[in-house]
């Protein structure tokens, strides 16, 4: 399938999500190796942003640099209410279908209602038939979300199932954000990345260190693993590495154990790079045996309220960096 087909067509979102993992075999210079200079030449995808705003700053730099975008929804208290952020989403995907693609999500609140579920299916298929290529589930599910009993709910909680069934029969990714980096669950001078140490200075509510009455780390990726055992077959993106950051070996027995899961890179490049650090070859084995399921993504956000000018150039420095 061309690159392009999934954001021109009205196809499986599986094959779009497969297709942002493509651009790592794509050949667009003579040299046997990328140079700078191809960077604008080489088509992309950023398998992982939150545009946010109604303006198409984002989307002209994505033009210029020759990449596309898959804005995700996120019920997530720091953002526009996910109402706003789907309706930016569905404006620019009717305006820019080669460069734009979008996930939806659904609201945890009403989770005690008799009809919630079949009222989130209802509210998925709209979202599908308004172009959404996949749903997005997030961290509130096992790290925040409780019932009206107070029990936190887990990802792995049968009550999500008839959503993931209908999800798969749609032919739609589930895109999920499932836990957190293994560094949550230690003391700050024990994390591996800086920018996790920076994070949860500023989400302390997130720093599961200081937490110990919630859901261990293990206890996340067993859920996270018991849902797609119930799930067989679901196309599953694991949003940050997976919540795998922390080791190849693991990562790469989740790739074997769920071959239609993939994974992004969305604020998790800093770990690739420490991997790298202390073993490159390693690392660089890695990433060429699982070359079609590492998917290149940053998390970049862009607000409505954001400098269009300061974004511009700190997503494009972003970009060429990475």
């Amino acid at each position: 399938m061309n690159l392009h087909t999934g954001f021109t067509t009205k196809v499986s979102s599986y094959t779009i999500i497969f297709c942002c993992a493509a651009v790592l075999l794509l050949s667009a210079c003579q040299s046997d190796y990328y140079k700078m200079d191809d960077f604008d030449k080489v088509e992309k995808i950023d398998a992982h942003v939150h545009l946010n705003a109604e303006n198409d700053a984002w989307i002209n730099l994505a033009k210029k640099d020759n990449f596309k975008l898959l804005s995700i929804n996120v019920d997530y208290a720091d953002f526009n209410p996910i109402e706003e952020q789907y309706k930016f989403a569905v404006e620019h995907l009717k305006k820019d279908p080669n460069t734009f693609a979008f996930a939806s999500t659904f609201h945890m609140k009403g989770w005690d209602d008799s009809d919630w579920v079949q009222r989130v299916i209802s509210h998925l298929d709209s979202t599908f038939a308004e172009g959404a290529v996949a749903v997005k589930v997030w961290k509130n599910i096992g790290m925040e979300f409780r019932d009206k009993d107070s029990n936190l709910v887990m990802i792995d909680n049968p009550r999500f199932d008839p959503i993931f069934k209908h999800i798969k029969e749609s032919g739609i990714v589930l895109i999920g954000h499932l836990g957190e980096p293994k560094d949550f669950w230690l003391p700050v001078d024990k994390m591996i990345n800086n920018d996790m140490k920076e994070y949860v200075k500023h989400h302390p509510q997130y720093h599961m260190y200081l937490h110990p009455e919630m859901p261990s780390y293990e206890k996340q990726m067993e859920a996270r693993d018991a849902m797609l055992d119930r799930n067989p077959g679901i196309p599953f993106m694991g949003a940050h590495l997976a919540s795998l950051e922390w080791s190849l070996d693991e990562l790469g027995k989740f790739f074997d154990k769920y071959p239609n899961a993939v994974v992004d890179l969305g604020a998790r490049m800093g770990y690739m790079q420490y991997h790298s650090a202390m073993n490159r070859e390693k690392t660089r084995d890695f990433c060429i045996k699982y070359q079609d399921r590492l998917l290149y993504a940053t998390d970049n956000v862009q607000g409505n309220a954001d400098d269009t000018t300061a974004f511009k150039t700190a997503a494009d420095a972003r970009w060429l960096s990475d």
